[in-house]
């Protein structure tokens, strides 16, 4: 129990992904997982997971790994236990891949192949409740290599309630903090423009706050709004407050 308590105390206070990302992989190792991938996005559609550069994608396998799945062809959207946590929330044994082989379309039998190449055979995906339509967040924890899937199916009858509890403390950790996607980064000025729009400010009184033209602020904003992938500057902000990347402009 303090090992436990000591766990959910360092990662509740990281102060960045990065660092939260470290304490997590670690402690899933000492358990036996000591591959992981985490992937999050607010952007989902009825028929798709959403653009790739509005995901959060968090990953401990060899980078080889993460160039075949991830690389343009984007075979994880295919993965069978992708497909599963699309359709379910909670924790789900590897199991289901080989009960539902027979399901798999062609890409996803590639990338069941890929991972038996990869020696990613054995493990348990954790698909977490969310609280808005359009967002999904998944993470995969591959078991230690020599392990099979009835081991770690033994693992997870033994301290499964503990492993999914320490995922699901990590997931919430992330989601509060600010995430950074494969979108181009905002500047300080574009993101201060957004912030004060947020607020209510028209674009003469935000170049009256900043001291620039109301053609500047109109600049800041389209460049935001292109980097962001959007149309409109409501979905600029949308966008960077799921990302937690807004923040009050006074602060």
């Amino acid at each position: 129990m303090d090992r436990l308590l000591d766990y959910v105390s360092r990662v509740c206070d990281s102060t960045s992904i990065a660092e939260l990302w470290d304490i997590h992989c670690a402690a899933m190792k000492e358990i036996g997982f000591d591959r992981l991938v985490y992937g999050c996005t607010h952007f989902t559609t009825p028929t798709s997971l959403g653009p790739r550069e509005d995901a959060l994608i968090l990953s401990s396998h060899p980078p080889e790994y993460v160039k075949l799945l991830y690389s343009e062809d984007e075979l994880y959207r295919h993965s069978p236990m992708i497909e599963w946590a699309s359709n379910n929330s909670g924790a789900c044994s590897w199991s289901w891949v080989h009960q539902n082989a027979h399901r798999l379309s062609e890409k996803g039998l590639k990338v069941r192949e890929i991972n038996r190449q990869m020696n990613v055979t054995a493990g348990y995906t954790i698909s977490f409740p969310v609280s808005a339509k359009q967002a999904r967040a998944v993470m995969a924890l591959t078991a230690q290599a020599g392990l099979s899937q009835d081991e770690v199916d033994q693992i997870w009858v033994n301290d499964g309630e503990r492993i999914e509890m320490m995922n699901h403390v990590a997931h919430l950790k992330i989601m509060s903090l600010p995430h950074e996607t494969a979108r181009a980064r905002l500047s300080s000025r574009q993101r201060e423009v957004l912030e004060w729009v947020g607020t209510g400010k028209t674009n003469q009184d935000i170049a009256t706050i900043m001291g620039v033209s109301p053609a500047t602020v109109e600049k800041h904003l389209r460049i935001a709004r292109e980097k962001l992938g959007v149309n409109t500057t409501a979905q600029a902000i949308l966008k960077i407050a799921y990302l937690n990347q807004i923040r009050s402009p006074h602060s």
